[in-house]
This record gives structure tokens, C-alpha cells and sequence, in this order.
């Protein structure tokens, strides 16, 4: 196998909720790994998603492989049928291993994000509140373009409502046809989050680190 990017440059589907349990970028959770200061549930999920980002890597590698077999200038021969065939059994293996490594990262992550007080961007915020007065899902009838629509006149996108699914903290009536509008409503976990007290200081302010992961002390040299 041919180099591939560095962890650092591999993103998974799970970082983003990674990120909001531990508060802090996957980068500086696997740091803390290799220097020894987490407690048990946190190491266990540094290293599952280690794994995972190798994972990823390897079915990054071989769609980048296949593209350029496609791609190629080489002769359209049994050779090259032979090539794709193979790269193509290689993605399919890859891709079964990185949804195995997704699970275990993902059961890793399940009790630390319980444990986890929730804490969410002010923008988050105003988009809960703003749906919970009323929002729906419309999609343009002709440039098809999806966009969310409440009551209050509050904008948000399609990629935040997608966000906040993800989350947890919204979910969407699919029953209704995408045209006349899927309602959008809070979910127990959405209704938590907008009574949860929320930490003094500016809203940018960042969220104080948990006490399973201390910041790195380095030694003087």
C-alpha cells in the first residue's frame, strides 16, 4: 500500500460528536492518549478511534486506487477488468472493516456522552428555539434546494438541521411529503438542552475541559 495522509488529515463520521462529548479536537484527545492522562473510558475510546482513522485511511486509499484505474490511460484489456475487479473486492473489504471500527468506537463513546453535561453553540441554541415555535423541511420545486423554515423568521441551513439531528436533538416527520413540508420538532434530548443551565461567560467562550481529561503539563528542559 502506497503512503496515505496522516492521522491528523483523516476525519471520520464520529468526530464531531467526539469532539462535543470530551470537548476537545480528536487531535488533543489522542494526545493525552500517548501521554497517559486518561482515565479508562477515555483511553478506550482514543484508541477505538485510532483504529477507526485507520480504517477510513485504507478505504480512502483503494477509492483513490480505483479512480485512477478508471481514469488511467492504460489499454482497456482483461488486465485492467482484472485490476478493477480487485481494487473493487479490496474497497468492499475495507469498507465492511471501517463500519465494524465506526461500532466499536461508537459503543466507546455512548457512556462518555452520558456522562457528558451538554453543552451547545449559541447559535444551536437559537435554532432549538426557533423550532420549537414551529419550523418544517421544504424543498424548491425547482431548483430543489432544501431549506428550513420557522415561524420566527430564524434562518437555519440544511447543514445545521442535519447537525442537530445527528445530535439528537431534532428529528423530522418524513411522512409528510418534502414539497408541502416535514414538520421539525424537538426531540426529550432537544427540550434537555434548552433547560439545561447554561455556563456563565461569553457566548463564544469555550467550554471548560472535564476533569477525566487534565491539560498536558510538560516537563521543563
Amino acid at each position: 500500500m502506497t503512503s496515505s495522509p496522516p492521522d491528523r488529515l483523516t476525519r471520520t463520521a464520529l468526530d464531531h460528536r467526539i469532539e462535543t462529548a470530551v470537548g476537545r479536537s480528536v487531535e488533543e484527545l489522542r494526545q493525552h492518549r500517548d501521554d497517559g492522562l486518561l482515565d479508562a473510558p477515555h483511553a478506550a475510546l482514543a484508541d477505538a478511534h485510532r483504529d477507526l482513522v485507520a480504517a477510513e485511511r485504507d478505504v480512502g486509499f483503494y477509492r483513490v486506487r480505483l479512480a485512477r484505474l478508471a481514469s488511467s490511460d492504460l489499454p482497456v484489456d482483461q488486465a485492467l477488468f482484472a485490476r478493477i475487479d480487485r481494487t473493487l473486492t479490496q474497497l468492499a473489504q475495507a469498507a465492511r472493516l471501517r463500519e465494524a471500527k465506526q461500532t466499536t468506537a461508537a459503543a466507546a463513546l455512548e457512556p462518555i456522552e452520558a456522562g457528558a453535561p451538554r453543552q451547545i453553540p449559541t447559535k444551536d441554541v437559537a435554532a432549538l428555539l426557533a423550532i420549537a415555535q414551529g419550523a418544517k423541511l421544504h424543498k424548491h420545486l425547482v431548483t430543489h434546494r432544501l431549506a428550513v423554515a420557522t415561524l420566527t423568521r430564524t434562518r437555519i441551513s440544511y447543514a445545521q438541521l442535519q447537525r442537530l439531528e445527528a445530535n439528537g436533538l431534532v428529528e423530522r416527520d418524513s411522512s409528510h411529503p418534502m414539497q408541502a413540508g416535514q414538520p421539525v420538532t424537538l426531540t426529550d434530548a432537544g427540550r434537555a438542552a434548552l433547560t439545561a443551565p447554561r455556563r456563565a461567560g461569553p457566548p463564544s467562550a469555550a467550554p471548560s475541559p472535564p476533569p477525566a481529561l487534565p491539560a498536558v503539563s510538560r516537563p521543563r528542559r
